[in-house]
């Protein structure tokens, strides 16, 4: 019968299609390509669905040009890209860190005649927020609302981006007027503005935002507490946040390695290492299996007891579990080998990063030179700095600060000179002692000189 021909078509093309997504979403996509051609000659011709899913897999397992490249398929195909091709193109740029390609297919999108959407703008304003530009979010957030095309994603993406560029207060003074106007706030918004209010380090309002979250009907979950709890060790309060542990485990939370952890590196910071070891203890007895931000712990540990035998142990069960240390991991050891001492082993775990194909680890060699100028090797440390491939301003900082506390401050000056001349800042504290120093050994002349440099260094770019 003729009329069930574009029946079975619609369905043989929806087949295609939920063949096409499945073996996209197991990132076979050659094997997904080889099915379209098959289809092609059996008569069943992809549509938009079909391409949009293609658009996706690449963007998320290969590269943004060949996912653009799918466009042109479809209209030598005869069909036109839609909002949701440049949906997919638009947040795998912002994915993958490609800011500036994510802002060129919106105007592509445009040029083309393609409404955005809601989603569009989302991402849109996502970019903006991540590119530092939350004036120019705000407008697109202003005319999303004047359309009354908002929604609670717009408003998380919103609230999010105004917390990760600083702005906590308007973060948290349009979440109170979405309340107003009866915007029911989702898990996610909540955990959003605890976050930002926890790194503002502004914990009586994020605990009063915790309180409302659990007045709310929904369950903060154990991300929402690790949060606040972080940030109670952070502000020093670390009696609260073992409130907000004993809390968590109330409340039947299971613990993860990263609860753990953030409980057990506060410890270490402050120095509370027996309580530390009992928490790792309490780890372990309670079937938590390490993983690699752990095992860093653990080492962290070890070496600020002076247990390197014990924290090198860890890198042999590291690679035992089937876990992959990181720069991270090596550049606590290296920094537990100079506080030992171990300057010779400190140079061969750098030469040991090299060859594992870390490359250039700048962290790793300021812990060398803070190691070595606070043992008193200056001289060596002198040499180290003279060798360093890339500086930063920590770099800068922290051979002043052991050239002046070893008496040498002409040379610190002369280092603190060159600093500026790069357009680096050390701390002002090191500033003053350079300054102070100077003037000690009668080269008073010469710390007025740094003085106006260090005030030209504040007006000039």
């Amino acid at each position: 019968m003729p009329f069930c021909a574009p029946f079975r078509s619609k369905l043989s093309t929806k087949l295609l299609n939920i063949t096409i997504s499945s073996l996209c979403k197991a990132k076979q996509i050659p094997r997904a390509e080889s099915v379209i051609i098959d289809g092609i000659r059996l008569g069943v011709l992809p549509d938009t669905v079909t391409y949009n899913t293609l658009i996706d897999a690449y963007c998320r397992f290969a590269g943004i040009d060949v996912a653009h490249s799918v466009l042109a398929r479809m209209q030598e195909a005869g069909i036109p890209p839609d909002v949701v091709s440049y949906n997919s193109l638009i947040s795998g740029a912002v994915r993958k860190c490609l800011l500036s390609k994510s802002l060129d297919l919106f105007e592509e999108m445009l040029a083309r005649g393609i409404t955005p959407d809601a989603w569009s703008h989302n991402i849109l304003m996502h970019c903006l927020f991540k590119l530092g530009k939350p004036d120019e979010a705000n407008r697109v957030f202003k005319d999303i609302v004047l359309r009354g095309e908002a929604h609670a994603a717009t408003y998380n993406v919103m609230i999010n981006g105004l917390c990760k560029n600083g702005y906590v207060s308007n973060a948290l003074s349009l979440f109170r007027n979405l309340q107003r106007h009866g915007f029911v706030p989702q898990v996610l918004t909540y955990n959003a503005l605890i976050n930002g209010l926890c790194k503002a380090k502004r914990l009586k309002d994020a605990k009063n935002v915790l309180r409302q979250f659990g007045e709310s009907g929904y369950e903060p979950n154990a991300i929402t507490y690790t949060t606040v709890m972080k940030c109670c060790f952070r502000c020093r309060l670390f009696e609260q946040g073992l409130e907000i542990l004993s809390e968590m485990r109330d409340l039947g939370f299971t613990f993860d390695g990263f609860a753990y952890c953030t409980v057990i590196a506060a410890m270490i910071k402050t120095g509370r290492m027996r309580e530390a070891e009992e928490m790792i203890e309490m780890m372990v007895s309670s079937g938590v299996r390490p993983d690699l931000v752990s095992y860093n712990t653990l080492i962290n540990l070890y070496c600020r007891q002076g247990r390197l035998d014990d924290a090198l142990k860890l890198l042999d069960e590291i690679q035992e579990e089937g876990l992959e240390c990181d720069q991270y991991t090596h550049t606590i050891i290296v920094d537990g080998l100079c506080k030992a001492g171990d300057f010779v082993g400190a140079q061969r775990h750098l030469n040991y990063m090299n060859s594992l194909g870390f490359g250039y680890n700048l962290v790793a060699f300021n812990c060398m030179l803070d190691g070595l100028g606070k043992a008193g090797h200056i001289d060596h440390a002198v040499k180290l700095f003279e060798v360093m491939e890339v500086k930063d301003s920590f770099t800068y900082t922290i051979l002043v600060h052991n050239l002046c506390r070893a008496r040498r401050f002409l040379c610190a000056s002369k280092v603190l000179v060159s600093c500026l001349k790069c357009g680096y800042q050390v701390l002002r504290a090191t500033q003053r002692a350079v300054i102070d120093g100077l003037r000690s050994i009668g080269f008073a002349n010469e710390a007025r000189k740094i003085k106006s440099r260090i005030r030209l260094a504040r007006f000039v770019p």
